[in-house]
């Protein structure tokens, strides 16, 4: 996980979100008397979850836009009201434990469970620290809202970050790469045979890809070499944010994988349908679509031991157009 400091962050996304604002003028915005965003920037006082929201949304910004890159549905959901809150967090919450999310945010195990149930309203700080611990991306969430060069906390982080991200399409085969690096069989394996050829052979590629992967990785600060083995980092490695050209590129790369695969006969599944609907039901397969992915990653997410290194290409597309 990312360390950082939750009340300078905080201080700098309200001060970045005012932007040109004064404090008075913006405070009244929001319907307060007083000067409410010095005691927010100065950190005196923090306004509460919902109350951030309405403030993205007294500045211009969609509250839900913040999201678009992350699997969660909220465009039913007014995050400017603490149940919308509790909507969000729920969301992002999938199958944590209270216990996991208490220890990664700091707070004791009775604080979490009452942010987590909705019972009480998380103050930005203690929301940023929520984020990062469900989401591991809170950076994105930034990144959604501001540009993250006016936040001095988060700046060299966000630099990094896009570095690391980089690595995903110079090596497209780094992500199945660090898959198996995770795995008990490589855990087990240490001092058999060079690590690359190891990872070649399980994955089913040139050595030299595997090296350049590794070599890759290594440099992105995403793997060390510990204790006569490769370690991952937990960190994560994010590829909605690219852009269009980026992933399309990517997607084309595991569609290329699974046709090689389907052509040399490899185990798998690889299945087909060409129908015709309503615009209607197109619509429902399409929302089946996007539920499948989020049950996907929520198996994966709670999966353990690590012991299968797969891919998934789910494609719909129209053929008439």
């Amino acid at each position: 996980m990312w360390v950082f400091d939750a009340e300078t962050v905080s201080s700098e996304l309200v001060r970045a979100l005012r932007g040109d604002r004064s404090q008075t003028a913006l405070s009244r915005r929001l319907g307060f008397r007083s000067n409410v965003l010095y005691t927010w920037e100065s950190g005196r006082r923090w306004p509460s979850a919902s109350q951030v929201f309405r403030l993205i949304e007294r500045t211009g910004r969609a509250p839900a836009d913040a999201w678009r890159g992350f699997a969660v549905e909220l465009d039913e959901v007014d995050l400017t009201t603490r149940e919308g809150v509790a909507d969000l967090l729920a969301a992002l919450r999938g199958g944590a434990r209270v216990s996991d999310v208490a220890e990664r945010c700091g707070v004791s195990r009775f604080a979490a469970s009452r942010w987590l149930r909705g019972q009480a309203e998380p103050r930005l700080p203690e929301l940023l620290l929520l984020i990062e611990a469900l989401t591991l991306r809170l950076a994105d969430f930034l990144a959604a809202l501001v540009d993250p060069e006016e936040l001095p906390s988060v700046r060299a982080h966000w630099r990094e970050l896009r570095v690391r991200r980089r690595v995903a399409f110079t090596h497209p085969w780094s992500q199945a790469v660090l898959r198996a690096l995770e795995t008990e069989r490589y855990r087990r394996s240490r001092g058999r045979q060079s690590h690359a050829r190891w990872i070649a052979r399980r994955l089913g590629i040139e050595d030299d890809t595997a090296e350049a992967a590794l070599a890759a990785l290594s440099d992105a600060g995403l793997i060390r070499y510990a204790g006569g083995r490769w370690v991952t980092e937990p960190i994560a490695v994010d590829t909605s944010t690219a852009s269009i050209e980026a992933r399309r590129n990517l997607k084309a790369h595991w569609a290329s994988v699974g046709r090689d695969r389907l052509l040399r006969d490899a185990d798998g599944q690889f299945s087909w349908s060409v129908f015709a609907v309503s615009e209607a039901d197109y619509e429902n397969i399409r929302a089946l679509h996007v539920q499948y992915m989020q049950s996907l990653r929520q198996i994966i997410d709670e999966s353990d031991p690590s012991e299968v290194v797969a891919v998934v290409n789910v494609q719909l597309f129209r053929l008439d157009g």
